[in-house]
């Protein structure tokens, strides 16, 4: 599906994955393990090849958004961008914490079904850093790395887990696999300092139009009810 111009959502792949297509492609997030055929079929959609793939992007190191990355890196030869933060945990060197509770020992019973391949990332961002026209944004607190990446000139936000337009409504990070909930709000004010129109987020679908307005009152919200 085409979100706007250059800009492509990869349908059933359980975590969004975006393809952004200039001379060369850029994809964000590669979608739960065994989603690949699903990425490839869409850059074949396209009129491209996996070597057109120049640079993958993760906005955070958990299993639904890297759980293709070492596959698409091994077949595209493309660099792999991942915030510094979040980088050991792609890599393997590291392992984050399960989730306390009933969504810890399900995340360890599909941990049992799910292969994920550790990829050693390429290039690793810090705040400020640009990817083609967007810029990357710091959004502890779900992850200790996840980002958000921000277009000025496409008026479009790409925030991961950050948030989500899910049920027609907007909402944050899942608090059960988010550690530092309190992090995660107070990443969330960044996002409300900058205009956007459209907002893709890696569950649910885009918010459109006016999505910055849309996000400053949630974040209103969110902050007045925590108060």
């Amino acid at each position: 599906m085409e979100i706007a111009n250059g800009v492509h959502l990869v349908d059933g792949t359980n975590a969004n994955v975006y393809i952004l297509l200039d001379d060369n492609l850029t994809i964000v997030d590669t979608g739960m393990p065994g989603q690949l055929n699903k990425i490839l079929d869409y850059i074949k959609f396209l009129g491209k090849k996996p070597s057109d793939v120049s640079k993958i992007v993760l906005t955070h190191c958990h299993v639904d958004h890297m759980g293709n990355a070492y596959e698409l890196k091994r077949l595209t030869n493309a660099k792999l961008y991942v915030h510094e933060k979040d980088a050991p945990y792609v890599s393997g060197k590291e392992k984050l914490p399960s989730p306390k509770g009933f969504a810890g020992a399900a995340m360890k019973v599909a941990s049992s079904f799910l292969k994920v391949k550790y990829v050693e990332p390429d290039i690793l961002l810090k705040e400020g850093d640009v990817i083609d026209d967007f810029v990357v944004i710091h959004n502890p607190g779900h992850t200790p790395g996840s980002i958000s990446l921000y277009s000025k000139d496409r008026k479009i936000i790409i925030v991961g887990d950050e948030l989500r337009y899910m049920d027609g409504k907007l909402q944050g990070p899942p608090e059960q696999f988010t550690p530092d909930m309190a992090s995660a709000v107070k990443s969330m004010e960044k996002l409300t300092k900058m205009e956007y129109d459209i907002m893709l987020c890696g569950h649910g679908i885009p918010l459109k139009p006016n999505a910055s307005e849309k996000v400053k009152d949630f974040y209103k919200i969110t902050i007045e009810g925590g108060n």
